[in-house]
């Protein structure tokens, strides 16, 4: 069964990298998926403006594609020359008519690229993809999630709905795979109801504040995290700052800093192994000098690089 499609634009893949219509085992250490159609709350959600956010993410990442080969100043040396072989594995396909469908087939994507032995980067979407990419790793757990967000994302339902952008770290909760949720950046009010904070912690969750990171510096989230733990790490562009991340529809002011959250991707590498990454809530649309798809194509590169240069650079 075919499950996904040729990335669009003019990039057309992530910073230029093969393109892999049927990723094979050993292929590659990281390979890209974008999964632009989550569980929309009504028809109009169906493709929302963060669906347009993987080419967007593509497009954006040429200005890096084209000098892989020049120093970088953030990894103390070419990012060519730490040897990480990505591959762009397209877009999930979707169908407007078949939502259950379009989750099948997302999960079963990200599963695919797990089965390859390569780490899925997954760029939505709509929050409500988080729990799509988790619902992939049955068999590769026990995972800590690190979710970068201003909301914790812990409604059980809103209007009916389970499986919307409100309710990913609830339903992620519920997976056997996932031993816990460390929430990072959380500020201001969102769609969290008391009893939502009360229950993560009863889980034993873990709510790292901007306020609790800026006290104690990124320590208050490696200090939560196990050694020679599995990581997942669900970014929401909201998680930092809108001077940073203008290009989401539910900026909080008061975020995490650019350099905040890239030293905690560099720093992961050294507490145990990333299996998987999603980006989410980036809506192109309301990008100013598309300054939010290049952090988060920056981002990425970060997060890759913090696995080589845990363990020395070019290795």
């Amino acid at each position: 069964m075919t499950l996904t499609q040729p990335p669009e634009g003019t990039a057309s893949t992530f910073l230029g990298m093969p393109y892999s219509a049927d990723l094979h085992a050993g292929e590659a250490d990281f390979a890209i998926v974008g999964l632009p159609f989550g569980s929309p709350y009504k028809m109009r959600h169906v493709h929302y403006g963060a669906s347009d956010a993987p080419k967007a993410i593509r497009d954006r990442s040429a200005r890096f594609g084209a000098m892989l080969g020049n120093y970088d100043f953030d990894f103390g040396c070419a990012f060519a020359d730490l040897n990480i072989r990505i591959r762009d594995c397209g877009d999930v396909i979707g169908h407007p008519g078949d939502i259950p469908g379009n989750n099948a087939r997302a999960t079963a994507a990200v599963r695919h690229i797990l089965d390859c032995a390569a780490v899925p980067l997954v760029l939505g979407g709509d929050d409500s993809i988080t729990a799509l990419s988790l619902g992939a790793f049955e068999t590769f757990g026990p995972l800590t999630v690190i979710q970068i967000d201003a909301h914790i994302d812990y409604r059980d339902e809103v209007d009916g709905m389970t499986t919307g952008y409100s309710s990913p770290m609830r339903r992620a909760a519920e997976m056997p795979w996932v031993e816990r949720i460390i929430h990072v950046g959380a500020r201001g009010t969102g769609s969290a109801r008391p009893s939502d904070v009360n229950d993560t912690l009863a889980r034993g969750n873990k709510i790292v504040t901007v306020k609790a990171l800026r006290s104690k510096g990124i320590d208050a989230v490696l200090d939560e995290l196990p050694e020679g733990g599995n990581f997942y790490v669900a970014l929401d562009c909201d998680g930092l700052d809108p001077s940073v991340m203008p290009g989401t529809s539910a900026p909080v002011p008061g975020g995490l800093r650019y350099e905040e959250v890239a030293d905690l991707f560099l720093q992961i590498g050294g507490k145990g192994r990333l299996v998987g990454f999603n980006v989410a809530e980036h809506y192109p649309s309301l990008d100013i000098n598309q300054i939010t798809a290049l952090g988060i194509t920056r981002l990425i590169m970060t997060l890759c690089a913090s696995t080589r240069i845990a363990s020395g650079p070019g290795r």
